[in-house]
């Protein structure tokens, strides 16, 4: 994104400024990427007697949004103490974390993931809160690929991931690092914004 010129806060291609973006909130709020994740991971294979973990949980909108329409028993995982306050009071049990690092080996059937996946120089970067839930640093995988890197120890044999990203990320490149790291994938949802195309991907363990 380049310097905001333009008086109108956007970055002259017509995306907002990542500050615009920002409000007065320091967790994320539920937006149309949350919304898609939810339905995806609900309509695709959530069920019942399955544990569930939601990386990232933000508001915990996802996870209360799967535990109610499934049942399944989930739980949320953020580093932001402010995200796992909001959750827990929706109702989500949390943990405050990084990742999976707390978590056994194997532990979950499903993992869903609404990361930060913004590109975003690092002269726009402004280390608060809210910039930490959107942006996903020069190429938009600063955490999508260290999730990878990490997800597949704590998903059980025939698990599956659910992961939210952006025609602006690089599927691509999300998808080879995916494969790196011993997963088969494939594009289950996706839905039209005005400047990008968000996308779900489903993540299985190779055979």
């Amino acid at each position: 994104m380049t310097d905001d010129t333009h008086g109108d806060g956007d970055t002259g291609d017509g995306r907002p400024r990542l500050a615009q973006l920002r409000d007065v909130e320091t967790v994320y709020q539920p937006a149309e990427d949350s919304r898609l994740l939810a339905e995806t991971a609900t309509d695709h294979g959530v069920g019942s007697g399955d544990l569930v973990l939601d990386v990232g949980t933000g508001s915990g909108y996802v996870a209360a949004r799967v535990r109610e329409e499934t049942g399944a028993r989930v739980v949320g995982t953020d580093i932001s103490p402010d995200a796992c306050r909001q959750a827990s009071e929706a109702g989500v049990s949390v943990v405050r974390a990084n990742l999976v690092a707390p978590f056994r080996d194997e532990q979950f059937d499903i993992v869903v993931c609404n990361p930060p996946y913004l590109p975003t120089p690092p002269d726009q970067e402004w280390d608060d809160p809210m910039e930490r839930a959107l942006s996903g640093g020069e190429d938009g995988r600063a955490m999508v690929d260290p999730f990878l890197a990490a997800v597949g120890r704590v998903l059980a044999p025939g698990g599956q991931v659910y992961l939210l990203i952006s025609t602006l990320t690089g599927p691509d490149a999300v998808r080879e690092t995916a494969r790196a790291a011993g997963f088969e994938t494939a594009v289950v949802a996706t839905e039209s914004q005005p400047f990008e195309r968000l996308l779900v991907l489903e993540l299985t363990a190779a055979a």
